[in-house]
């Protein structure tokens, strides 16, 4: 038994679980190896021309350096007005240095490992994986045996003519309408920008299309859509607001390829009205529980609704005291990053665990948020996991794997999604081949596969063996069971390369501490991705086959296991 904050806690440890110290300074002598990151970095081939793993890779890697540098700036601003700006750009300019990108040559038409349907938060995350190379300019071009040909555009909506043909864009040229010097109108030029698509228009080249909208999130904010290949059709000039010439592009997408857009606008009409949606059985399956709505589909077969009841917390049977009677904090409204005379933060290893915008930084082996006991207000950041959902959910009926989870929304990487409901049960009534409620049983004893999402310290001149490790430190085995009461979490299916990853969280109420489980997204998922994690396993397969108790997986991954739970 070890004490730890005030009470005994008796480590229960995920494949390894390594000591938690405060974050160092690397000495001058050693200094950063793009081999160090995970995956052994990136090679020179996979620099000029990526996969599906290098650009996961590289967008990991980036997004998490980025959460980090936030963190910092955080914490910064509360004692210094010096605060680190522009996250989104050190990050970049960080894994630039190293060469640590991919996609780097320009090329004509798809991106390798980029697919149709890709979301990014900021233009430096299209930049770092050779999706469209500009971070300020709306087309990206190159010139071969002199000749210019557009590569890629992004449409910023405000702009563009939106047509009610999802396959359609006309896209206004780049360039002002009038001369800063004088004020005078002026036409745009046939140059540069506008002269590659001039010239794209004449050689029929595929130009790739990112659509940019709205955050509703943050409305300051966009979100860029890859939409897939276009061809421009046309091209003409015609009077702006100002009343200077501007060069307008008839975008027309290629056939048969993923939807992308038209997914978005789908959702958009299924939110303004939810009858419109094909296979709505339920509006709301949580009644009301929630606060939006959980909607319920079934476009494969006629299985009506499941029987449960929709619950979502925690029914715990086993708290455990602590050592200690004050155990929330004492802050004010609330808990402010850098603030190490919060009793929170301390149990975080003296960092904010979530980003202001809620988002959290780096998996740990237990997240502390402030509960009933803490003094702050409900509405303190740290209480994320307590907020219940943000996202609007939809269980949809699977062609082969039954009920499924999905968004309406986009979900950033690092945003918390859904808590574990359900009643926790004791081994003892679990049955060791499945036997009991194995469908719907979460464990955190099984075994499960590790994997890296943490930024990389040496980016950081952070100490690497200093850092938290991501191992999971469980405070006693949880066996959670939402066969008879659940929330949206039980619909989650399993994938060997899952999009959600679940997070250990303590909070104290009463003078008891309990265990909580959290989603997170994994990596950006865009509206209508099916929501997975990985179930993991009971014990080792042999000869390739799932031994007694598993399942077969029938998550189609290239990185399949075969068999879960």
């Amino acid at each position: 038994m070890e004490v730890l904050d005030g009470y005994s806690q008796k480590r229960v440890p995920m494949n390894s679980c390594k000591s938690s110290q405060k974050r160092g300074r690397k000495t001058q002598e050693s200094q950063f190896d793009s081999s160090s990151l995970v995956g052994g970095g990136i090679g020179v081939a996979q620099r000029d021309d990526g996969d599906r793993e290098t650009v996961n890779l590289v967008l990991m890697t980036y997004d998490s350096l980025r959460r980090r540098l936030c963190q910092l700036e955080d914490a910064k601003e509360l004692n210094t007005t010096m605060a680190i700006k522009r996250a989104d750009l050190r990050a970049s300019n960080a894994l630039s240095a190293k060469a640590f990108r991919t996609n780097m040559r320009k090329r004509v038409g798809a991106v390798p490992g980029v697919e149709i349907g890709d979301i990014f938060f900021l233009r430096m995350e299209m930049v770092l994986v050779g999706l469209h190379i500009q971070s300020m300019g709306g087309i990206d071009y190159m010139t071969t045996k002199d000749e210019t040909v557009a590569l890629s555009i992004v449409s910023s909506g405000v702009y563009d003519d939106e047509t009610e043909d999802n396959d359609v864009l006309v896209y206004s040229g780049q360039g002002e309408n009038f001369n800063k010097k004088d004020k005078h109108v002026i036409d745009q030029k046939l140059q540069r920008g506008n002269l590659a698509l001039d010239r794209s228009s004449r050689q029929q080249n595929e130009v790739r299309v990112i659509r940019g909208l709205r955050d509703a999130v943050n409305r300051s904010a966009k979100i860029y859509v890859y939409d897939g290949l276009y061809k421009i059709q046309d091209s003409w000039i015609e009077r702006g607001k100002s009343g200077g010439g501007v060069f307008k592009y008839k975008f027309v997408r290629l056939p048969g390829q993923p939807s992308a857009i038209a997914v978005w606008k789908s959702v958009q009409k299924w939110k303004m009205d939810s009858s419109s949606r094909t296979g709505l059985i339920l509006a709301d399956l949580s009644r009301g529980d929630e606060s939006v709505p959980v909607s319920l589909v079934n476009e494969v077969d006629n299985e009506n609704c499941p029987v449960f009841n929709y619950f979502n917390s925690l029914k715990h049977q086993k708290p455990f005291s602590l050592g200690q009677s004050s155990y929330g904090c004492n802050c004010y409204k609330s808990c402010v990053p850098g603030d190490l005379s919060c009793s929170c933060i301390q149990r975080n290893e003296g960092d904010f665990p979530y980003t202001a915008n809620a988002v959290l930084v780096s998996r740990t082996q237990l997240v502390h948020e402030c509960g009933p006991m803490c003094k702050c207000f409900p509405n303190c950041k740290n209480r994320v996991s307590q907020t219940g959902l943000k996202h609007q959910m939809e269980v949809f009926k699977t062609k082969d794997r039954g009920w499924g989870l999905r968004s309406l929304d986009p979900i950033r990487a690092g945003t918390f999604i859904c808590e574990y409901a359900g009643e926790v049960i004791d081994r003892a009534k679990v049955n060791p081949y499945g036997g009991y409620n194995d469908d719907y049983i979460f464990d955190t004893s099984r075994i499960y596969d590790p994997f890296k999402w943490n930024y990389e310290p040496s980016l950081l001149e952070e100490i690497s063996s200093n850092v938290s490790s991501e191992d999971y430190a469980i405070p006693y085995p949880l066996i959670i069971s939402s066969k008879n009461f659940g929330n949206v979490a039980r619909f989650m299916n399993h994938s060997c390369s899952p999009n959600v990853f679940w997070q250990p969280v303590l909070y104290a109420e009463n003078n008891q501490s309990f265990l909580h489980i959290a989603f997170f997204a994994l990596r950006h998922i865009p509206p209508m991705a099916e929501l997975t994690y990985d179930y993991g396993c009971s014990g080792h397969a042999e000869g390739g086959n799932a031994p007694k108790g598993r399942k077969k997986c029938l998550c189609g991954s290239s990185k399949c296991r075969g068999s879960f739970g």
